[in-house]
């Protein structure tokens, strides 16, 4: 494996954190190579429990480079914070381990305040946006008023344009929404800061990983959120405003002529998901507190409860059909050891007809689950570490799956812990 992509096959929080965190001894370079502080990875290991936004989760690796690649929309304040918890722990954060592209995007304040009034201006019909201001980032990357990390290093050309880029967004902030303009002296000191603290990690990481490929070393794409919230393949306009794709991998990483030679797609043994838009297998109620709480269902970005629901097939075959899956890791297995049966959404039900593939996005709020119940172990699995040492009720669960979202499921986790992992 010269090069491999972990990637999420749902709506995201499926548990590519403690996948990357587990193979990155493997490889030389672990690069993100998409979206922002939006979404996090919680990380279990020896040296303690991490909640990570932007950095990628190779960092636990002491001789694993990780980088943040152009595709990355970066928060410096939010960054260099992060940065600070990871030292306060132990854990090295230096410019030899940890590497930030000159073409990723600075998320300004601007975008977290655009973002905010957004949401509230659209009030029930927002989005679910976590307010960190990466769809306005994203927005001003496509109309070229973004600022590259890159140019903190040509302060009088940076400061021409910021002003002008400031002109136009208090256009927006004032006119649209009736908010104070954003001063410039005070975004200018904001830059001054926390730009300054990370001027020593950025460089041109494409050169480096470039070099880095031609030399034989391995390279780990890492995205974050799943299928479901791609810009282009997901319940749009529910989605991310980024590509978490495998297949943007390494335009997003700055090596856009690297194959991915494989895909790890990352899927939940139920589902669940946090923010806004269809999600057809959801539970409500008592039946979903139970499982959510048994999952510690609840957002590394945010805190906020996810919605939660049973394994969702539909979605599931065709999260890792546009992921390009070569195989899968099921995680949070463990979970369901409290349930008698497994309820699986099998089939959506729409219009009076089954189907099994999943419909266009205006056809999902009318989409129904069909379920079907699996029979339940009803014991603690947390220590299994054999295929065959599982329950047999446990693996015809596993089989099942595998056989229903025609892809291999080749890792079984069983516990949030490193090692908690069946390798089949």
């Amino acid at each position: 494996m010269a090069t491999c992509a972990i990637v999420g096959v749902n709506w995201g929080d499926e548990g590519k954190g403690r996948m990357v965190d587990y193979f990155a001894d493997q490889y030389d370079i672990v690069v993100r190579y998409q979206g922002g502080n939006n979404a996090g990875h919680t990380v279990v290991n020896d040296r303690g429990e991490f909640k990570l936004n932007l950095i990628p989760s190779g960092i636990f690796r002491p001789e694993t480079v990780n980088i943040l690649g152009n595709g990355v929309v970066v928060d410096l304040e939010h960054l260099w914070g992060e940065m600070g918890r990871l030292r306060s722990a132990g854990i090295d954060v230096s410019p030899r381990n940890f590497k930030i592209s000159d073409r990723a995007i600075v998320v300004f304040p601007y975008h977290r305040l655009q973002d905010g009034l957004e949401e509230n201006r659209l009030k029930d019909a927002a989005y679910g946006s976590t307010r960190r201001g990466i769809a306005p980032v994203y927005g001003d990357k496509y109309m070229k008023k973004a600022v590259m990390m890159g140019e903190l290093f040509h302060e009088a050309e940076l400061k021409k344009r910021l002003e002008g880029i400031l002109t136009w967004k208090n256009l927006t902030l004032t006119g649209v929404y009736g908010s104070e303009p954003v001063q410039f002296d005070e975004l200018w000191a904001w830059l001054q800061e926390f730009g300054g603290h990370l001027k020593p990690y950025i460089c041109d990481t494409g050169k480096y990983l470039r070099e880095a490929v031609s030399q034989d070393k391995k390279v780990l794409f890492e995205a974050q959120l799943g299928a479901l919230r791609d810009i282009d393949f997901g319940i749009y306009p529910y989605t991310s405003s980024s590509t978490p794709l495998a297949a943007y991998a390494p335009i997003g990483a700055g090596i856009p002529g690297v194959k991915v030679d494989e895909t790890i797609g990352i899927v939940k043994a139920y589902s669940s998901c946090v923010g806004e838009g269809p999600f057809t297998a959801e539970w409500s109620g008592e039946e979903a507190e139970e499982l959510r709480k048994a999952g510690g269902e609840y957002g590394a970005a945010t805190g906020r409860p996810r919605r939660v629901g049973p394994f969702d097939v539909v979605a599931t075959r065709y999260g890792a059909a546009v992921q390009g899956a070569t195989a899968i890791a099921l995680t949070k297995m463990d979970v369901l050891s409290y349930m008698d049966q497994i309820p699986v959404c099998a089939r959506y039900e729409l219009d009076g007809k089954e189907t099994e593939d999943f419909p266009f996005i205006s056809d999902l709020d009318r989409a129904k689950p069909v379920i079907e119940h699996l029979p339940g172990w009803k014991c603690d699995i947390s220590k299994v570490r054999r295929f065959e040492d599982l329950p047999q009720a446990a693996q015809d669960y596993v089989l099942y799956i595998e056989k229903a979202i025609g892809c291999p499921i080749a890792y079984v986790s069983v516990g949030a812990e490193r090692e908690a992992l069946i390798l089949r």
